[in-house]
């Protein structure tokens, strides 16, 4: 069988469709797979393709998500609660990129490495288990930015169904709040590797200082934010919405305050606000990369 073709929508087909009939279409084909493993990081995307293969496949469907030192307790939580609450057919898994000295290294196709060992990992299981194929949830949009992940994804052939299905960011969350996903309106995650400026080593110390960075951020009230690390110094992007609240000089003060207690030297706020894939920036002021290729930031 043809897992990939039996997937995509046909050529002009998928543009004229409304989100509802998208639906309707991925979740009938990926009922025609006998079994599928999905990766599930617990974001809008993978967890309305999990939700979507329960449906399809019942039974047939297990979502597996990777634990690494790049995965926070935070987003943990986050999958623990979505499981429990639609009733997955779930488990955790152990990756190990952080063994990988090309993954540490942190160039711009870090993510490859990543998504490389998460699906090796995923093979050996699926392999185990006798199930048919592998998911994950790259979604339409994603292709418009730099993702080398997307890569890896095609050397270990794991299907794409909301990719195949022509289904956007914003059709998903509407999808997502349809079905009554907690996730719908879930901020945009990523891994906390994608807070280090590339050239700069991921380390699990890194690691754990921006993840204790963002708690901060959290426990402050503030919803969608990333930390950056810059040697000791904490960048801080705030979603522009947020930016009048960052900006109060009680606030500013809080901030530094507990990122510096939180093991930062220096604070800072970046004024342009948050944006995905800010680090990307820099590869745009040098080299572009020479082909788009599929990791969130």
């Amino acid at each position: 069988m043809d897992m990939q073709r039996l997937l995509q929508i046909r050529h002009g087909e998928g543009p004229s469709l409304t989100p509802e009939r998208k639906e309707e279409l991925l979740v009938s084909r990926l009922a025609e797979i006998p079994s599928l493993v999905v990766a599930l990081s617990g974001g809008a995307d993978s967890a309305y393709l999990a939700w979507a293969a329960n449906r399809g496949l019942g039974a047939r469907a297990l979502s597996v998500t990777a634990v690494s030192p790049s995965f926070s307790a935070h987003d943990r939580e986050m999958v623990e609660q979505f499981v429990e609450k639609i009733a997955l057919r779930h488990e955790f898994i152990e990756t190990h990129e952080m063994e990988n000295p090309a993954y540490r290294a942190n160039q711009p196709d870090r993510c490859y490495f990543c998504k490389d060992e998460l699906f090796s990992v995923l093979d050996k299981l699926a392999l185990a288990r006798g199930f048919a194929a592998i998911a994950y949830g790259v979604n339409a949009d994603d292709t418009l930015d730099f993702r080398p992940g997307h890569r890896a994804a095609t050397e270990h052939q794991v299907l794409a169904p909301l990719l195949d299905a022509r289904l956007t960011k914003s059709e998903i969350r509407a999808l997502s709040r349809r079905a009554g996903l907690p996730t719908w309106d879930r901020p945009a995650s990523a891994c906390l590797a994608s807070r280090v400026p590339y050239g700069t080593e991921v380390t699990p110390e890194r690691l754990a200082l921006i993840e204790r960075g963002e708690a901060v951020l959290r426990e402050l009230g503030f919803r969608q934010f990333r930390v950056r690390i810059h040697d000791n110094l904490a960048r801080v992007e705030i979603s522009k919405d947020e930016m009048p609240r960052a900006l109060s000089q009680e606030m500013a003060a809080a901030m530094a305050a507990r990122l510096q207690a939180a093991g930062f030297a220096y604070v800072a706020l970046d004024l342009q606000g948050y944006r995905q894939g800010s680090l990307n920036e820099a590869l745009a002021r040098s080299v572009q990369p020479s082909r788009k290729t599929v990791s969130g930031t």
